[in-house]
């Protein structure tokens, strides 16, 4: 009996031993937050100009055409980033799910102070009504594209969002 306990004292001791903290360097994102603008607040050139390279990429499924960004329009990462293959594997999966592209439809504009970025929420419109699309256009003080990303919309904005200055599609 003695034995079974000490055994099962033991077991507890090993299993409550606490692990020794991660000592490795990797970068834990930052979480921001954002002040949502009304339309009347951004410049009608910024909303333009990024409406215009939202509308480029996403023409590329019905075109097959891409006109690569320069450096007046986007920065080195997203440049480098959105390659003509890459385009064509996710306009293959869009046009798949959601038929040809028709338009893009501004729905909501935040600002993210820290970053002086520009945050423009489209809801991309295609043939097929089967689900809804967002494109979010990233746009910094330069008025350059700095990250693209397409996701399922979603009516509310998510606010605690990872920093991120990357180009992304689904």
């Amino acid at each position: 009996m003695k034995k079974i306990i000490l055994l099962f004292s033991l077991i507890v001791l090993i299993g409550c031993k606490s692990k020794k903290p991660d000592t490795t360097t990797e970068a834990i994102p930052e979480v921001v937050t954002f002040v949502r603008l009304t339309s009347t607040e951004v410049d009608a050139n910024l909303k333009t100009k990024a409406y215009q390279l939202g509308k480029r990429i996403l023409m590329t499924c019905n075109t097959s055409k891409f006109k690569p960004f320069n450096n007046s329009e986007a920065t080195r990462s997203v440049i480098d980033n959105i390659t003509e293959e890459k385009l064509s594997k996710t306009c293959a999966k869009f046009r798949q799910r959601y038929g040809d592209f028709k338009d893009l439809k501004l729905m909501q504009i935040y600002k993210d102070n820290e970053t002086r970025t520009t945050i423009f929420r489209y809801k991309a419109l295609y043939t097929k009504a089967v689900a809804n699309k967002e494109l979010r256009v990233y746009m910094n003080d330069q008025s350059q594209v700095s990250a693209i990303k397409s996701m399922d919309w979603s009516d509310t904005f998510e606010r605690k969002l990872f920093r991120n200055t990357d180009t992304d599609t689904e």
